[in-house]
Parts: structure tokens; sequence; C-alpha cells
């Protein structure tokens, strides 16, 4: 009987071969020698193969740099750049699978199918950071929109992991620019700034209103 990784391995090996899925269960486990049962034992579609392979890179990148002394000397910006910096170099190993598995989608505003699995664990991951920068007073902590920086952190993980599959540039010095500047900006958003003072002294003003008419000549 076939183990998961056999099948997970034999699938690669045929998508990257013929630029295709097999046209059926039947015809692919017939090529490995295995039953139908086999297959199911361990998946459900072709579809839940590649959901497989996003999902356990991206907990390998999270667990990997977890595991690092540094990390919890890390700040909240400094732990969401060393995730994409280590996804991408972990992406490498699978490079003409993501290329692969990205190239037939076309929605601007949806997730893909494939990273079905992977939002929901990079989102935790995501908000975890996030609650210890708000903690730490590192974040700004906003009204409705401190709810959404996990949002826009997504929005950067598509941003970078498509940029990244298009880039040509040697030893993808592009992409590394990519993440440098989108999560720097992405994070000179999330912490305080002038309009945050701003917002305060209106909110200041407006709970003392009548020690202004006082002061008025």
């Amino acid at each position: 009987m076939a183990t998961a990784q056999q099948i997970r391995k034999a699938y690669l090996d045929y998508v990257l071969t013929n630029n295709e899925k097999p046209k059926s269960v039947y015809v692919f486990v017939k090529k490995l020698k295995i039953t139908e049962a086999d297959f199911y034992q361990f998946f459900s579609s072709f579809e839940s193969i590649e959901k497989t392979i996003w999902f356990e890179l991206t907990f390998e990148t999270i667990t990997k740099i977890k595991e690092q002394e540094i990390w919890l000397q890390y700040t909240a910006r400094e732990k969401i750049l060393s995730f994409f910096y280590s996804y991408l170099e972990n992406l490498k190993n699978e490079r003409s699978f993501v290329i692969y598995s990205l190239k037939n989608y076309r929605g601007k505003f949806s997730t893909p199918d494939v990273l079905a699995g992977v939002k929901p664990i990079f989102e935790n991951f995501a908000q975890e950071i996030i609650d210890e920068g708000l903690d730490s007073g590192e974040l700004a902590e906003r009204r409705f929109l401190s709810k959404r920086y996990k949002d826009a952190l997504w929005i950067q993980f598509a941003f970078i992991v498509n940029f990244w599959i298009n880039d040509d540039s040697e030893g993808f010095e592009k992409s590394d620019e990519a993440i440098e500047k989108g999560i720097n900006v992405t994070f000179d958003l999330f912490q305080h700034s002038p309009i945050d003072n701003l917002l305060e002294y209106g909110k200041f003003l407006s709970r003392n209103g009548k020690f202004a008419d006082k002061m008025r000549f």
C-alpha cells in the first residue's frame, strides 16, 4: 500500500512533467499501481494534495522561525519580516509546484482554493504577533481598524508570493526588496502617527469642552 508521501511525490512528478492534472484518480492510481481506496485513505482529491503541500510549507516555516533563539527578542515587525524571508526560502524547494499550482488562478479579490488551508494558519500566526505588538505599544490600537491588521498582512502574503513567482532577478533579490518595502510600509501604517495624536487631541477637547469655553478670550 502506498503512503501519503509516495502519492504526493507521484502527483508532483505527473503535474510537473505534463503541466496538467491526471485525467482522473482511476488513471492516476493505475499508473502508480495502487487502488483508489489507497488514494482516498489519504486524499479526497488532487486539489487536496496541493492544499496539503501549501499547508505544510507554511506550517514548517512558522515552526522553524519560532524555534530560533532570537525569535523572542524580535519586534512584531521583525517577526513578520522573518516569516516572509524564510517562507520564500522554503518555497524555493517547491518553486515549480508553486508556479504550477497558482498559474491558472485569475481572481483578484478572493483566495485561491489551494490556499484555503494556508489562510487560517497564517492569519492566526499574524494575529498572535499583532496582539503582542498591541500589548507592547509597538502597534497602534485603533477602534475597528486594528481588527483588520491581519487582513492587510494577508494581502501582503498574496502580493509577495505572486511577485516571487514572476521574479526573474538574480537570487530573487527583487522579491527580498518587495518584502522589505511592503512590510515596512504596512507596519508604518500600523504604528502610531501624528494623525493618531491629532485624533486623540480631538477626543480630549470634545470630552473637556467646558474648559475650552472658559479659556476663550
